[in-house]
């Protein structure tokens, strides 16, 4: 937990939220939310947003495959501060067919980059790839066992040279790529 902070104010809240779906077919479906809130009324072309009154509220459903590649996508705006920010809306098919993966950033810049796309939904594609390896079985390992998982170096705790991955794949411990 933090400090105590010194007096302040609340005047922004947003909310990301990720979740993973296994379905019945074979695919999975990762559902990203995002919610930002104001604390005081504010104003934008579209109208006077009341505090608490969600001004972005964005939803994007990906349904990959085991390969992480894009099968279908679907993004609703229940709420969002000009009447042109659905017109992204489907630019954003142009990810079905792409691959969740290394290079991920750069796909959705490609695709979705500057005004063709929306800033905050740029921001949950980003961070679903994470929610999608959290939520799809077997996505970080090579089914022979020869190579490692893939989040091995990748962190402080997953270093090949360090004493989590000598306790938990002492197989790979000081491997070299």
């Amino acid at each position: 937990m933090l400090s105590t902070p010194k007096p302040r104010s609340l005047l922004h809240t947003r909310e990301i939220t990720f979740q993973g779906y296994a379905r019945e077919d074979g695919l999975w479906d990762i559902e990203g939310h995002l919610k930002d809130f104001k604390t005081n009324p504010f104003q934008t072309s579209a109208k006077v947003w009341q505090p608490g009154e969600a001004f972005h509220d964005m939803w994007v459903r990906v349904t990959l495959n085991k390969e992480f590649v894009i099968q279908d996508i679907e993004v609703v705006m229940d709420g969002h501060p000009h009447a042109e920010c659905t017109a992204v809306i489907p630019p954003m098919d142009s990810l079905i067919g792409t691959q969740i993966g290394k290079g991920w950033r750069k796909t959705i810049d490609t695709h979705l980059g500057g005004i063709k796309g929306c800033t905050h939904l740029r921001e949950l594609l980003t961070s679903l790839a994470t929610a999608a390896y959290q939520s799809i079985p077997g996505a970080f390992f090579d089914p022979t066992g020869e190579k490692p998982p893939l989040y091995l170096g990748t962190c402080k705790s997953w270093d090949f040279n360090g004493p989590v991955v000598m306790r938990v794949f002492p197989k790979f411990y000081r491997w070299k790529p």
